[in-house]
């Protein structure tokens, strides 16, 4: 079967010819993925994401566009490129701050790491700190400013 009589199957709702597509095709996708992100984990959440999203968007290929392989290798490098960029952009975030984070004064630090780390909203810092709402909005202000004063760039 051709990968555009599969593409047509999937649009129809066919998980067979979903399985097929797959098989002949991830073995080549996700090599083209790895190269772009480095990290055999992303790459493997871009290939299931390109794939899944061929998947709910097969009712969309157009055949005048090109194959169906074209079709999965532009939607795997976008992806991919994608990821890339949002693993920097996050890495960029993240570790600048995390040296940062000792200039600050202890009770600054807790709470930011509580916040940002630990995914709590001020008000469940507050509870589990044990400390008014308006102390911890504080303390995150301020500690805030200070990352910036450290932060910014001389």
């Amino acid at each position: 079967m051709t990968g555009a009589e599969l593409v047509r199957r999937m649009a129809e709702g066919d998980r067979e010819a979903f399985k097929q597509f797959y098989d002949r095709l991830a073995r080549h996708v996700y090599p083209l993925i790895l190269r772009i992100v480095r990290d055999p984990a992303d790459a493997a959440d871009v290939l299931q994401e390109v794939f899944w999203e061929a998947w709910q968007s097969a009712g969309g290929y157009d055949p005048g566009r090109g194959t169906p392989e074209a079709w999965i290798f532009t939607r795997a490098r976008t992806r991919a490129i994608d990821r890339a960029r949002a693993v920097g952009r996050r890495s960029e975030t993240v570790v600048a701050p995390l040296g940062a984070l000792g200039r600050l004064s202890e009770v600054q630090r807790e709470v930011l790491e509580l916040a940002y780390y630990g995914g709590l909203t001020q008000t469940e810092i507050a509870e589990r700190l044990e400390q008014p709402l308006g102390t911890v909005t504080t303390r995150i202000r301020l500690g805030l400013e200070r990352l910036r004063e450290v932060l910014r760039p001389q």
